[in-house]
């Protein structure tokens, strides 16, 4: 959805709130670059609509809370990946 800057930030910010959502997520799902996505939900949108505004504003501010959180279990995740892949090559041998 790359046309009205006015109507993406609106569909961007539904679409965050919606689904509790990143910026990356969303900017994933529309097809535009997380910039654009933050720009029009941070700047363009409290001046189109101040009320959607403030919710996108506390989810946003929620997911940057959490964001340690989800970089650790991403870590997590990696170096179990590769110690089972280790595992699974020392019984093939």
């Amino acid at each position: 959805m790359k046309g009205m800057p006015e109507e993406r930030a609106v569909a961007a910010a539904e679409y965050i709130i919606e689904n509790k959502t990143t910026v990356r997520k969303t900017a994933k799902r529309f097809g535009v670059s997380k910039s654009t996505v933050h720009k029009d939900v941070s700047e363009r949108l409290a001046h189109i609509s101040p009320a959607l505004y403030a919710e996108v504003k506390s989810v946003l501010e929620r997911n940057k809370r959490e964001r340690h959180l989800r970089g650790g279990e991403a870590t997590k995740q990696k170096y179990e990946h590769i110690r089972e892949a280790m595992e699974k090559n020392a019984t093939a041998e």
